[in-house]
């Protein structure tokens, strides 16, 4: 199987449209390849391949129905899964499926149903390639065993015909070496097999270190984000200058935009005027909330290792570097093993999670607490023989000076909410007000968001210089020490953003108070103190398009 990110091609002839798609999928990890050219794509594909192809139905100059029929037809672009972009209604989409789509999404399409679909066809294409790979295998063993079968058959014939002892001899050894041909050619075809499984597993491992910061980069990340705080010990993602800003860049786009953008501009212009007017009117919102609610709201570190099913031994380092890093082999990947001493194979997760009620019950995400659901990439390494499971789970409340004891309590079976339970150790802290009531959460009001939006490098960012270069140097870039020094020195506390709920509907809330990776789980407030919402998912490119799981959904896990 491919080692290398899920390839995704977009055929638009619409260049705003075909660049949103884009930037979506990208920050969504996949590998992106756009056209506005039929020609163009095909020879991409038939070159390349992809996973899924998104394609415009409505194009002009273009048959569907041919272009569907020439993907399925040819054997370099049959595997592709295609999914059509049609117009509104249930009529266009049935009509694209009839064509023989393997699914349609009308437009105006929300983001994260499309993004939900586009995994839902990547896993259906890895499924029909694993089926084809274990069938490949299967029809290798049959050939293996009818070559076993011929040999054992010429071996009864020759004993049958032998007339000396010596000559029967003879050709029961033959039969012996035969036989043991037999075994070693299965030997070597499950051995090659499970050899090929383990460097999936090193290919896809490798993928997911290259998202985990290493010391320079984590340092480079924290040095960027102080200069965009001003050192003003904190992070607002979102402010009245930067809304002025963005509505003067929107003026001057439209001085030069033609006729059919103008409406599109104008009426982002009104949406951030809009905003600004409301963070000026109510700038100082968020003050007494932040001052109140913040002791409340824990950092959480979730550390997972790889089990693997057969043996039942974990997946660890063939060998480290001078430096640090993990020996490679001759494809940048790294060398993993099931035996040895090396150090185990570690994914590290960070999240937020908010005191909700007594006896140090926390609430965050699902998604937080167990770090593969529904995370593509580590359900890539389930389906190579590895189980992903919790090594330790850690809790860094501010002003606390250590990293408190944690594990899951309940997991929500109806939305991404889970809840964990803290062993306090003595800390008090006060329990976050709830409020699940239809009022909470109203469309056009205020919000405040608390979390810790990119993790360690946000919570570096608040230190000097030196004091991070210091912590740097004496944890040696290990995120557990790194958490450990900044615990210490209590510099450990959430970032504040503020901003308006967008929409209110029955499983999600619509804001657009900034947030980004880590602060999934944090809690969200309305302008009365209290949580209406826990945040899970950030759609970046697309205006007012963070989401949060309302606060009732966690009501049932908090229930002795």
């Amino acid at each position: 199987m491919d080692s290398s990110r899920e390839k995704i091609v977009i055929l638009e002839c619409e260049p705003e449209t075909r660049q949103n798609l884009a930037e979506l999928l990208v920050k969504a990890g996949y590998e992106v390849q756009s056209s506005a050219s039929a020609d163009e794509t095909f020879e991409a594909l038939r070159h390349a391949g992809a996973d899924v192809l998104l394609l415009n139905a409505n194009m002009a100059g273009m048959d569907c129905r041919e272009v569907l029929a020439e993907l399925k037809g040819s054997t370099a672009t049959q595997g592709t899964r295609v999914m059509l972009l049609v117009g509104e209604g249930a009529r266009e989409r049935a009509l694209g499926l009839d064509l023989g789509a393997d699914d349609a999404l009308s437009r105006p399409w929300d983001a994260g149903e499309l993004l939900a679909r586009v995994r839902a066809q990547v896993r259906s294409k890895r499924s029909v390639d694993e089926l084809r790979e274990k069938t490949k295998i299967a029809e290798e063993g049959q050939q293996i065993a009818h070559t076993a079968f011929e040999a054992l058959a010429v071996t009864e014939k020759m004993t049958r015909d032998a007339f000396s002892l010596d000559r029967a001899l003879k050709i029961g050894v033959t039969a012996v070496f035969v036989i043991a041909a037999v075994m070693a050619g299965t030997f070597f075809l499950f051995s090659h097999r499970a050899n090929k499984e383990q460097q999936h597993a090193a290919a896809i491992i490798a993928r997911l270190e290259g998202r985990m910061r290493r010391q320079e980069d984590l340092m480079a990340e924290a040095r960027k984000l102080r200069a965009q705080s001003g050192q003003n010990g904190g992070i607002t993602l979102e402010s009245k200058e930067e809304l002025a800003q963005q509505a003067e860049q929107l003026k001057q786009k439209m001085a030069g935009a033609g006729s059919e953008q103008v409406a599109e501009l104008q009426k982002e212009l009104a949406e951030t005027n809009a905003r600004l007017k409301r963070v000026e009117a109510q700038g100082e919102a968020g003050q007494s909330i932040i001052k109140s609610d913040v002791l409340s709201v824990c950092l959480l570190y979730v550390t997972v290792a790889f089990r693997h099913a057969a043996s039942g031994n974990r997946l660890r380092y063939g060998g480290i570097n001078a430096d640090g890093t993990p020996i490679q082999d001759s494809d940048g990947n790294p060398i993993l093993t099931l035996e040895g001493r090396g150090p185990e194979v570690h994914f590290d997760v960070f999240g937020t999670g908010f005191l909700a009620a007594t006896g140090g019950r926390v609430v965050t995400n699902r998604h937080v607490a167990q770090p593969w659901w529904e995370n593509d990439d580590l359900n890539q390494i389930t389906s190579q023989g590895f189980q992903p499971e919790i090594v330790e789970i850690r809790a860094y409340f501010p002003e606390n000076a250590r990293g408190l004891t944690t594990r899951i309590d309940k997991i929500s079976s109806d939305a991404d909410i889970a809840v964990m339970q803290v062993s306090m150790d003595g800390l008090e802290r006060p329990v976050l007000q709830l409020d699940a009531s239809k009022n909470g959460a109203v469309g056009g009001q205020p919000v405040v968001a608390l979390g810790y939006a990119t993790g360690l490098a946000a919570i570096l960012a608040r230190t000097d210089e030196t004091t991070a270069q210091e912590i740097m140097q004496k944890s040696n870039g290990d995120p557990t020490q790194v958490l450990d020094e900044l615990a210490q020195r209590k510099l450990i506390r959430p970032v504040a953003t503020q901003g308006h709920i967008g929409d209110v509907l029955a499983d999600k809330i619509v804001f657009d108070a900034q947030t980004t990776s880590g602060g999934s789980g944090g809690p969200l407030f309305n302008q009365q103190g209290k949580v209406v919402g826990v945040t899970y998912a950030v759609l970046k490119g697309f205006g007012g398009s963070n989401f949060g799981i309302p606060i009732r959904f966690s009501e049932p896990l908090l229930t002795p």
